[in-house]
C-alpha cells in the first residue's frame, strides 16, 4: 500500500501533471498541493505549457512521418555514427512531439529558450510579445470551466501571487470604466522567462486580456498588431520600465485601443516594477 504521507517529489509533480501517477498516489499529490501554494503555481505553469504546446503542435504531431524519416528508409542509409546519430536525433524529436508537451519538452522550453532570448534580447520585442499574447489569448478565452488559475474573488492573491512569480510588482487596473469586469489570471512561460495574464469580461461576454512579461526593449507608446491572416485576434502592446504590456481581444481597433488605453493610464500612472521581487 503507498504511504500518503510520503513527501512528494518533483518527478511525482511532472508525473501528476501529465497524467501518469497511480490513483493512491495522486490523492497524496492532491493533498499535497492543497498545502504547498508553490508547488500548486509550478503545476499550474507546467499545465499552461502543456497547454501552450499541444496548441501550437499538436497537428504536427498527429501528422503522418514524412517518407524520408520513415525509419527503415534511415536504416538503409549509411550505418556510421553520424547516421546513427542523425536517426537518434529525428527519434528525440519525434517522441517530444508525441508527447505533446511532456516532460522532456517542458524542460526544453523553460531551461534554454528563455534564457537565450534574455541573454540575446530580439529587437523586435512587439512581435514576440504581442504573437504570445495572442496566442495565450486564443487559447484561454473559449474555456468556459477552467479560463484562469485563480478568480477574482481571490484578487489580492492573485496579484500577490504573480507578482512574485514574474518577479516584479503588478496591478490588474480595475476596467470597468469601459464595461469590463476581472475575471481573474493565471502564470505562463513568456518570451523571456514567466508572464502574467489577466482576464476581463463585458456584459455581453466578450472577453479582453492583459498580458506582460520582463523586456530589454526602449519604452514605446501604444502599437497595434491586426493579428495577421487569421482575424481571430488583434493587441496592443507598450513598455516602459522594463515591462511589456500586451492588450489582445476580437473587438475592432476603435475598441480595442480605448481597453488599452484605459489599462495604460492606470499602469503608467505610477511606476509599476519592483526590482525587490514583490
Amino acid at each position: 500500500m503507498i504511504d500518503r504521507n510520503l513527501p512528494v517529489t518533483e518527478e511525482e509533480l511532472h508525473a501528476y501533471v501529465d497524467g501518469e501517477l497511480p490513483d493512491d498516489r495522486r490523492k497524496a499529490v492532491e493533498s499535497w498541493l492543497a498545502s504547498h501554494p508553490d508547488d500548486m503555481a509550478h503545476v499550474g505553469a507546467w499545465r499552461a505549457q502543456a497547454d501552450s504546446i499541444r496548441a501550437r503542435y499538436g497537428a504536427v504531431a498527429a501528422a503522418p512521418v514524412p517518407g524520408r524519416l520513415a525509419l527503415d528508409r534511415l536504416l538503409a542509409r549509411e550505418h556510421g555514427w553520424r547516421s546513427w546519430r542523425g536517426i537518434a536525433a529525428a527519434a528525440v524529436i519525434a517522441l517530444m512531439l508525441g508527447a505533446g508537451g511532456g516532460w522532456a519538452a517542458r524542460s526544453m522550453i523553460v531551461d534554454t529558450t528563455p534564457r537565450q532570448r534574455t541573454e540575446q534580447p530580439t529587437r523586435d520585442d512587439f512581435a514576440v510579445f504581442t504573437g504570445e499574447a495572442i496566442e495565450a489569448y486564443k487559447l484561454y478565452v473559449g474555456e468556459v470551466r477552467h479560463p484562469v488559475e485563480v478568480t477574482a474573488n481571490d484578487s489580492d492573491h492573485l496579484v500577490q501571487w504573480l507578482s512574485k512569480r514574474v518577479g516584479y510588482k503588478l496591478r490588474a487596473p480595475n476596467l470597468e470604466g469601459v464595461g469590463l469586469k476581472l475575471v481573474g489570471g493565471r502564470l505562463l512561460p513568456g518570451p523571456t522567462g514567466a508572464a502574467a495574464f489577466f482576464m476581463y469580461e463585458n456584459a455581453s461576454g466578450e472577453r479582453y486580456t492583459l498580458y506582460c512579461g520582463k523586456t530589454q526593449a526602449p519604452a514605446t507608446a501604444l502599437r497595434y498588431n491586426d493579428g495577421g491572416k487569421s482575424g481571430a485576434a488583434s493587441a496592443v502592446y507598450w513598455s516602459n520600465e522594463d515591462v511589456a504590456y500586451v492588450i489582445s481581444g476580437r473587438g475592432d481597433y476603435k475598441q480595442l485601443k480605448m481597453v488599452a488605453a484605459a489599462a495604460y493610464e492606470q499602469l503608467e500612472a505610477q511606476p509599476v516594477p519592483d526590482k525587490s521581487g514583490g
